[in-house]
């Protein structure tokens, strides 16, 4: 049979909503996180952020959900820049970074919640995807 090699690609890139990064740079609260996650709910740096806040406020099952929102939608977008279950997801490109946090901080949340398997596999994903983290 002739035909093309189907390749993964070595490193899988995505872009955050444009201005979602400065207006969440900008934010300076809480509510000004969620009304950066409101208006770009594609920002997967806002789903982080606010996983991070509720984790770091004791709000574990908050902060799973935030963290699980970010890395579903996540998840979705580095398949449709052509990531196919191989290859890296470079944390050295900014916006990777927001689907990375939120797979990290989902491992904590599950941690927190005794979810330990959950918070094992996403601790190896994570080490999977982006070494560089």
């Amino acid at each position: 049979m002739n035909g093309f090699p189907i390749a993964e690609p070595q490193e899988t890139t995505i872009e955050e909503p444009t201005g979602s990064l400065e207006a969440l740079d900008q934010a300076n609260s809480f509510e000004d996180v969620t009304g950066v996650a409101t208006r770009w709910p594609g920002c997967l740096a806002a789903w982080a952020a606010l996983g991070a806040e509720a984790l770091s406020n004791g709000r574990s099952i908050e902060a799973y959900a935030y963290f699980r929102v970010g890395y579903h939608r996540g998840l979705d977008r580095i398949r449709q820049a052509g990531w196919r279950g191989a290859g890296h997801v470079p944390w050295s490109h900014e916006p990777n970074r927001g689907f990375l946090r939120s797979l990290r901080g989902l491992g904590m949340a599950a941690a927190a919640l005794g979810e330990q398997e959950e918070a094992a596999r996403c601790a190896h994903f994570l080490k999977q995807l982006a070494p560089d983290a």
